[in-house]
């Protein structure tokens, strides 16, 4: 595989590297809709990688709906193309931005403001105390309209100065209910941003409980760059016996 000009991208996941050059492929019609792309083993002698860093790239073009995927193989989206039959996709090695992959769904509820975050936070987010910054908020709930799980999320000055497709939402722009930020840790690599992902788990003592006396089970999560700044700052709040918190990430 051909090294990017920028040091930023010859930084970026191979993963990425390879979906950029299919991505590009694609694009010009090298592939043409509804034909079938080169086999897995194919592709990682093309671009001297693992069938896994493969695995990943097709995967994410999946996400983008650039192809599908059944049991002969994956194939560039076209017409024809989505009455296929899709296998279950293999599993994405990275983690889960809450309110993700299932932020439509009927029992899930995201939202994003413009507002400071709490005091303590402001000096790891790089902002004066009451500054606003972008705030995430993911709820999901139960059958009968009780919450499971909360989760809200604040970004950084660096975060929303070096992604493009944050800031699109600054200063309530395009704030709407059911924000679609699935690909949030996509974009992260994709700004040249090698991101560490580090999580505090515990269970509140005494009346850190749920109505019924349900246990909780506390998050917090620091998603920060190879230069050691904090990107995203996340707080989960997950019901323990009634709800399941999953995180998903590389061996």
């Amino acid at each position: 595989m051909a090294e990017p000009d920028s040091g930023a991208a010859a930084e970026a996941p191979l993963y990425l590297r390879v979906a950029a050059a299919l991505r590009e492929d694609l694009a010009q019609r090298r592939i043409s809709p509804g034909s079938r792309l080169p086999s897995e083993r194919s592709l990682s002698q093309r671009y001297h990688v693992n069938r896994q860093t493969v695995r990943s790239a097709l995967q994410l073009l999946r996400e983008e709906g650039l192809v599908v995927t059944d049991r002969r193989g994956t194939f560039a989206a076209g017409p024809g193309t989505e009455a296929r039959a899709e296998v279950p996709a293999p599993r994405v090695h990275r983690p889960t931005f809450p309110g993700g992959p299932r932020a439509a769904g009927t029992l899930v509820r995201a939202s994003l403001a413009w507002e400071p975050p709490p005091v303590p936070l402001a000096p790891r987010l790089l902002l004066a105390p009451g500054e606003p910054t972008l705030v995430h908020r993911h709820v999901v709930l139960d059958p009968r309209g009780s919450a499971l799980q909360r989760a809200v999320s604040w970004f950084s000055r660096s975060a929303l100065a070096e992604i493009p497709q944050l800031a699109r939402y600054r200063r309530g722009r395009d704030c709407r209910q059911q924000p679609d930020l699935r690909l949030l840790y996509h974009w992260m690599h994709q700004a040249g941003l090698r991101v560490v992902h580090r999580e505090s788990v515990g269970v509140p003592a005494g009346p850190g409980t749920a109505a019924g006396g349900t246990a909780r089970l506390l998050v917090h999560r620091v998603v920060s760059d190879q230069h050691g700044r904090a990107l995203e700052i996340t707080d989960i709040d997950v019901t323990a016996r009634s709800a399941a918190w999953t995180y998903e990430f590389s061996a």
